[in-house]
């Protein structure tokens, strides 16, 4: 696994979001968007994580910054994912894993005491010209978006 690094260019992709509708990244241009990659759907952490991100969505957006959550779900369990904890931002199918694996998240995992292969929790902020601005992969799921919230402040004030 050889995740994407600040400076690199975002790979370009489009991907169904819970309604089976596709997005592109390329629909953003010009803002920043958080690309935050999970696990999976409605499983514990991944919903403190999107939770998270859901409630301090008012801040995100008046930062002029839309957050797409990707994982290998299918659209229907993506929408029941947003119904369910009243989701207000994008989540994108990546079924095949193809999007992760040019992000470089997609690798071996250890989960008790099976090894396999999966999306590693790892989340991009994408300036408004297409780089990776910045790379968060040190963070709980509880302090994901407050992490994400401090940089940005710090680095758009």
């Amino acid at each position: 696994m050889n995740p994407l690094k600040a400076g690199d260019r975002a790979p370009q992709f489009s991907l169904p979001d819970q309604d089976g509708k596709p997005i592109n990244l390329s629909d953003f241009k010009g803002q920043r968007v958080l690309v935050y990659f999970y696990p999976k759907a409605m499983t514990p952490g991944c919903t403190v994580q999107a939770c998270g991100l859901r409630d301090t969505m008012g801040e995100l957006k008046s930062i002029n910054v839309e957050v797409l959550g990707i994982s290998t779900d299918v659209p229907e369990k993506l929408f029941r994912f947003v119904e369910k904890e009243m989701l207000n931002f994008t989540l994108l199918s990546d079924v095949d894993h193809k999007v992760a694996e040019q992000f470089g998240v997609w690798g071996e995992k250890q989960f008790m005491g099976k090894i396999y292969d999966g999306i590693h929790r790892i989340s991009f902020l994408i300036n408004p010209q297409g780089d990776i601005e910045h790379v968060f992969d040190k963070f709980k799921t509880s302090n994901h978006h407050q992490v994400v919230l401090d940089y940005l402040k710090q680095h758009l004030s």
